[in-house]
């Protein structure tokens, strides 16, 4: 049961990563069609658009990751037998959160590097 929540969660985060991807590039469309008349890869485009993503989701596992090894610790000092939490949960945790990251808004800036920029600079 657990688990279903735990994807429909990880679903509906992603939907809003998503949005919010759709969002930024077409209020930088623009951006990204002068950027590749002036010789911008489609690679250096994505990874422009997927850098900042990236950037907050390491910010936030920054600020999660004490806070959530302090709540563990402090929640398994009541039993007797106790397993610490280690770094392997962190990293993998960090790891999977950077790579949906990637996923989700790599598709949405891989579409618009694809994309012709004369069209989009046509309607100035």
């Amino acid at each position: 049961m657990a688990g279903i929540f735990t994807a429909l969660t990880i679903f509906v985060s992603c939907l809003g990563l998503f949005g919010l991807a759709a969002y930024m590039v077409e209020s930088r469309t623009k951006e990204i069609s002068i950027r590749k008349i002036h010789g911008a890869s489609v690679f250096s485009v994505a990874r422009m658009l997927s850098g900042e993503f990236v950037l907050l989701v390491c910010i936030a596992c920054l600020l999660a990751f004490p806070i959530a090894y302090w709540a563990m610790n402090s929640y398994i000092q009541e039993y007797a037998y106790r397993i610490g939490p280690g770094w392997e949960i962190f990293a993998m945790t960090g790891t999977l959160a950077i790579g949906i990251t990637i996923l989700t808004v790599g598709y949405q800036s891989i579409r618009t590097s694809l994309a012709n920029p004369v069209d989009s600079l046509r309607d100035e």
